[in-house]
């Protein structure tokens, strides 16, 4: 199973509750435990500036460029400005767009011949074939700003490089604790994108914009609830026919999570990720998985519920 990931992931954001080195650590445990071989790891390059102008404005990429962002805007997006921080999500949506790439079996030589060459393309889309990145799942971000510890929407720039490529029909998983208010706002007028956000109701962020399908679930839900009305969301998915599925698989609905409540197990939080992969296998569709949130107390824990997605999907892409 191929994997994207970079050490320049780990950029300095100060104190924070957000744990930026658990992509490193993430990355160590797959190799020590055998889940992935080095030589399956792919680097990704950074997103040029013309492909993040496929989601955001040229208002808001001017600002990220060049610093000019307000402290309402550090506020709204809770991390501080600086040229590190740009340049290491810029390569993080770079990570997500080479994954969902190789995961259609696109053949590309550099991410900068990716916009309107499509002689450099060979597109699988009617198979099963899954490619995860450490990283990504930043589905705060909007157009026009970043919010909540989200620069950039990395699936949604994806998304956007697929369909370019003649990708019509995709579909977007969101099973981290707090609801994809970016990714929804943005696709909400594009039928062809469907966005399951399943997530805590009573949770960050206020505003949530409705997507394709939005579960909400109750302040501790646990596994059984969670579960069962996963199966109720998948079905819809498939049911769209997608030609790629992006699956966010945020570690934060884990009952010792610090920003979330629905109480699941590690065992559970299993099982979604079995559930999901399995959906997608069974309809024959390309996978990228990303890792979204998790804020375990224990920054471990957070550790090994990422890497038991990546378990589930060595597996299952071998079966």
């Amino acid at each position: 199973m191929r994997v994207v990931y970079s050490p320049r992931y780990r950029i300095d954001i100060g104190p924070h509750v957000y744990p930026i080195e658990k992509y490193r650590l993430i990355y160590e445990r797959l190799v020590e435990t055998g889940v992935i071989q080095p030589s399956d790891v792919v680097e990704p390059e950074a997103a040029t500036w013309d492909q993040l102008a496929l989601v955001h404005t040229p208002e808001y990429l001017a600002k990220m460029r060049d610093g000019a962002v307000t402290d309402e805007d550090v506020a709204q997006l809770e991390l501080p400005w600086s040229r590190e921080m740009v340049d290491g999500f810029r390569l993080m949506v770079g990570g997500t767009i080479r994954a969902a790439l190789i995961a259609c079996g696109a053949e590309v030589r550099s991410l900068k011949s990716e916009v309107g060459s499509p002689a450099d393309f060979k597109l699988r889309t009617s198979d099963f074939h899954v490619v995860c990145h450490i990283g990504g799942g930043l589905h705060h971000a909007f157009p026009s700003h970043g919010e909540g510890f989200c620069p950039f929407n990395d699936v949604a720039v994806a998304a956007r490089v697929l369909q370019s490529r003649g990708i019509e029909r995709i579909a977007i998983v969101d099973l981290d604790v707090h609801h994809g208010n970016g990714t929804a706002f943005i696709f909400e007028s594009d039928p062809r994108v469907f966005t399951f956000s399943m997530h805590q109701q009573h949770n960050y962020p206020m505003w949530k914009p409705r997507g394709s399908l939005d579960i909400g679930l109750a302040d501790g839900t646990h596994d059984a609830t969670f579960l069962r009305e996963l199966a109720r969301g998948l079905a819809a998915v498939t049911a769209h026919a997608p030609q790629c599925v992006f699956y966010l698989a945020g570690a934060d609905p884990y009952e010792d999570d610090q920003l979330g409540g629905l109480r699941l197990t590690k065992e559970g939080l299993r099982c979604r990720d079995r559930m999901v992969i399995e959906a997608v296998r069974a309809a024959g569709i390309p996978l990228v998985v990303t890792i979204a949130g998790g804020y375990a107390r224990r920054l471990d824990d957070t550790v090994a519920i990422h890497c038991a997605t990546f378990e589930e999907a060595v597996r299952r892409q071998a079966s």
